[in-house]
């Protein structure tokens, strides 16, 4: 690419990817409304007038190998097995609950494609920022936050963030012996550790369900060394409400500093998001991330057809909704940045918000009063016919009292967040001085 990296966006997408995400029986034609309104609006178009330019790559295929990076062999051969209707794939029906493909992850025409080109959809994002080519990558059929190393769960077959994750924290070149033979100083010494320390991946994940697939995975409450992986879940958490975890709640005495939850009560507005943001910069800056994976669910934002808890804008131009957020990210964090999709089942709405979301990572902002161009799925934005997703008049139950109980359980977070990655300069001498006495 003739680009610098810091002026691409990486986009995937490819007929396949979206032939195969359209069949999602959660979200069927999603896919579809998202990329048909992207280029409707000129996004794609490498002419598109913004700072940053638009790359369209096309994914390639996640290979079993690839996916077993993380997933258990057996769950692959359930999950990928073709759809023969023969008398062996009927005996393993007794089994499909065991890799939770029943009730809402069932089997559909064209999972293992799927699985595949999702997976390879994120993975083919995240190999470009690894390797150089772009600082920030999109893809929108991601996020599948749910899945379980072994099955299935909530609408999420296979687990691309973390196979992403993985792949992004493959630690730099290790440090030689030679290398340190060679200094001459504390400083030198001091400088060159500096420049070799391990890839650090934060997650980020804000849609309206804890990440629980992708907390779990990296969730390490007994290890007093520093992770190499942050997952931050802002999410709505309540008695019943899916996906009930323990990691889902405020950080306590005994919680792992390096899988952080904010649970958010009912109604959170882009008030709400606008009052926690400061502690999300904050475990940012603590943390210093090489790279950070942004899930971006919208089955918060108002009007979302099966979620209803939430009541948060999508207007960059509003401080603390969505599109603030991300902007937020992109121009003001200095990592590479992988922006996913998520969860989000009102699928124009979806298509608005990514759409939005796509020119404000791009640098040239679509204003939500835009009016939807002509698209083949145009009818489904009535009444507007606008980009906009308005706010509703839902009650935001998160009051002082709560903020303030928020900020407390964080503070003791991000203290002890900082013990654990800020090791003393002079610690770091000494270990240095150490091994290069051997």
């Amino acid at each position: 690419m003739s680009s610098s990296p810091a002026s691409v966006v990486i986009y995937i997408l490819s007929q396949d990817l979206v032939k195969y995400s359209s069949r999602l029986p959660s979200n069927p034609g999603r896919s579809l409304l998202v990329h048909s309104l992207a280029k409707s609006l000129g996004l794609l178009s490498s002419d598109y007038g913004a700072p940053r330019r638009i790359k369209v790559v096309k994914p390639k295929p996640a290979t079993k190998d690839e996916l077993a990076v993380y997933h258990a062999q057996d769950y692959l051969d359930a999950v990928l097995r073709k759809e023969t209707g023969s008398d062996e794939l009927n005996s393993e029906i007794e089994h499909l609950a065991e890799f939770g493909l029943e009730h809402d992850c069932p089997r559909f025409t064209g999972l293992a494609e799927y699985i595949r080109l999702v997976a390879g959809a994120t993975l083919t994002a995240a190999n470009a920022l690894r390797l150089g080519y772009a600082n920030i990558a999109i893809n929108w059929d991601g996020g599948r936050h749910h899945a379980q190393k072994s099955r299935a769960s909530g609408f999420c077959y296979v687990a691309d963030c973390v196979l992403a994750i993985l792949l992004l924290r493959k630690a730099d070149p290790a440090l030689s012996l030679s290398a340190l033979a060679d200094s001459t100083s504390e400083s030198a010494v001091v400088a060159t550790i500096l420049r070799q320390k391990k890839t650090r991946v934060m997650y980020l994940d804000l849609d309206v369900h804890f990440s629980d697939g992708v907390s779990q995975a990296f969730y390490a409450p007994v290890s007093s060394t520093p992770s190499q992986v942050l997952t931050l879940s802002i999410h709505h958490a309540a008695p019943g409400f899916f996906p009930t975890s323990p990691l889902a709640q405020l950080p306590s005495t005994s919680f792992d500093p390096f899988t952080l939850s904010l649970p958010l009560l009912e109604g959170a507005s882009n008030r709400t998001y606008a009052t926690i943001w400061p502690i999300v910069e904050r475990i940012k800056d603590i943390f210093d991330p090489n790279y950070v994976v942004v899930q971006c669910g919208v089955d918060g934002l108002a009007g979302d057809s099966k979620c209803k808890v939430f009541n948060w804008g999508l207007d960059v131009e509003d401080e603390g909704s969505l599109g603030w957020c991300v902007s937020r990210i992109v121009n003001n964090w200095s990592c590479k940045k992988l922006f996913l999709g998520g969860g989000g089942y009102h699928s124009p709405n979806a298509a608005r918000a990514w759409s939005h979301l796509t020119s404000i990572i791009l640098g040239n902002p679509v204003h939500v009063s835009t009016d939807i161009p002509d698209d083949p799925g145009f009818p489904l934005y009535a009444p507007s016919f606008t980009l906009d997703v308005p706010v509703g008049n839902m009650h935001d139950m998160n009051s002082k009292e709560y903020f303030a109980e928020v900020k407390t359980r964080f503070d003791m977070a991000c203290e002890m967040l900082q013990e654990r990655v800020a090791p003393s300069k002079t610690d770091m001498v000494q270990n240095a001085i150490d091994i290069s006495a051997r």
